[in-house]
């Protein structure tokens, strides 16, 4: 089985991919080094089992509601609602609350903060991919969206202070420790030198790595897909965040992956 990881920006520039290939007794890591342009990441989503990507999928369904009423001179959605709580509704995916709510970590608002430039990329990518497959953004297939810091935060690692610009060297310390902390708890997973030390080195690498091994938990059916109902029709729209529902150890075993990405 092939997993990939990518820690996605809006250009190739600061765009990182990591592929592990898993075999039976043992898995192996390797970064990309080439320039990450949208037909290199296509070629990689394409070839994995199962692709994570770190950038969400869609827009906030309020948001997207909200600019189509604007851009018509319709009514205002909310009109009369101008509180914190209605501009939040606009702010934040219904899977970036429930991931607030789980583990008290709060993604990056898609419609408010600089990330939404890295979310139009990733509509392109995923447009382009569903001229081929289906594409399904509740995770269902061959991608899935996915979140390194709830992820570590989920297996009890370093999740805060890893992308500290203010101290760079404190970052790459809980780099270090997150790295050798997972390597310790998934033992069949090897990496090369060059892989490990970009890892430790830069948070987009240490993000790709984490990317690529909630991959191969979506891929086994060990993480936490929407609910039946208005959860699934807003992730439709919006995207959902998978974060593993298991222990880093579980993803050492042999499972079949379902066409659809959930465990037969």
């Amino acid at each position: 089985m092939r997993s990939v990881g990518i820690d996605l920006a809006a250009e190739p520039a600061g765009t990182a991919a990591c592929e592990i290939v898993w075999r039976a007794g043992g898995a192996r890591g390797r970064l990309h080094t080439a320039r990450l342009d949208d037909d290199a990441l296509l070629t990689l989503i394409r070839s994995a089992d199962k692709a994570g990507i770190d950038c969400p999928f869609g827009w906030p369904q309020p948001f997207v509601d909200a600019v189509t009423a604007h851009a018509h001179a319709a009514p205002w959605p909310g009109r009369g609602q101008t509180g914190a709580p209605h501009r939040r509704s606009l702010r934040y995916r219904l899977t970036d609350e429930v991931v607030h709510r789980q583990l008290r970590v709060l993604p990056l608002s898609v419609s408010t903060d600089r990330i939404g430039v890295t979310a139009m990329r990733c509509a392109g990518l995923l447009d382009t991919l569903a001229t081929q497959e289906p594409v399904d953004r509740t995770g269902r297939g061959r991608v899935a969206e996915v979140y390194p810091a709830a992820a570590l935060k989920r297996w009890g690692f370093p999740h805060q202070g890893y992308k500290s610009a203010a101290d760079p060297d404190r970052a790459l310390q809980a780099r270090a420790r997150a790295l050798g902390q997972i390597l310790t708890a998934l033992p069949i997973l090897t990496l090369d030198d060059d892989t490990a030390d970009r890892c430790r080195r830069s948070h987009d690498a240490f993000d790709a790595l984490v990317c690529a091994l909630v991959a191969r938990a979506a891929a086994l059916g060990l993480t936490t897909g929407p609910g039946p109902g208005s959860q699934t029709a807003r992730a439709l729209v919006e995207g959902w965040i998978h974060v593993p529902e298991c222990d880093l150890p579980r993803l050492a075993g042999r499972r079949d992956p379902a066409p659809d990405g959930r465990t037969r």
